[in-house]
C-alpha cells in the first residue's frame, strides 16, 4: 500500500515585483497553512517523507506544516522538479520515489495537483484550493505502478472556518 498526500501551497503574495518562484505567502496563506496543518494529525500516516517544490510559497507552506505536525524541518526534501504546473511531470517524480517509502506528503502547485488528483483519485475535484490537502491511497507496493487509487480525505481551508 502506498499513501500520497498532496498539499497545494498557501495563497501567495503578488504585491512585489518578484519572479514567480520567489513569491512568498501572503497573510491569508500563512493563516490557512496553519489552520489546515493543525487539522490533519488524524489523517497522516505513522511514517512518511515530506517533499516540497523549491518555490518560496511552497517551501514556506511545507515548513509551516512540518512544524505543526512535528516533522524535522531539516528532513524536508526540496525538489526542483516539483516546481511544475504539469501533472505529467508531477506523476514522473512521484513514480520515481523509492519503494522503501510507503507514504509521501508533497507540497506543490496547481494545475498539476488538481489534475493529478483527478487522474489518480476516485473523487472529482474542480480545483484544489491553496492550502488544500488531498490524501490518496494506492493498492500497490511500487510507486512506479500507481494507477487509479482511492481518495481518502480532502481538507480545504474554507471548510475549517
Amino acid at each position: 500500500m502506498k499513501n500520497l498526500i498532496l498539499i497545494r501551497h498557501g495563497k501567495s503574495n503578488w504585491d512585489a515585483p518578484l519572479r514567480d518562484i520567489d513569491r512568498p505567502l501572503d497573510q491569508r496563506g500563512m493563516k490557512d497553512a496553519h489552520l489546515v496543518s493543525l487539522s490533519i494529525l488524524g489523517f497522516i500516516p505513522k511514517t512518511y517523507v515530506i517533499w516540497s517544490s523549491v518555490a518560496k510559497r511552497a517551501s514556506d507552506t511545507a515548513l509551516i506544516f512540518a512544524q505543526n505536525i512535528l516533522y524535522p524541518i531539516e528532513c524536508i526534501d526540496f525538489k526542483e522538479g516539483l516546481y511544475t504546473f504539469d501533472e505529467k511531470q508531477l506523476e514522473k517524480i512521484i513514480k520515481s520515489c523509492e519503494n522503501s517509502f510507503d507514504s509521501i506528503i508533497l507540497f506543490g502547485h496547481n494545475a498539476a495537483i488538481t489534475n493529478f488528483v483527478n487522474k489518480f483519485g476516485d473523487v472529482s475535484i474542480d480545483n484544489v484550493p491553496t492550502s488544500g490537502f488531498v490524501a490518496l491511497e494506492f493498492d500497490t507496493e511500487y510507486w512506479e505502478e500507481i494507477k487509479k487509487g482511492k481518495t481518502k480525505k480532502i481538507i480545504v481551508p474554507k471548510d475549517l472556518k
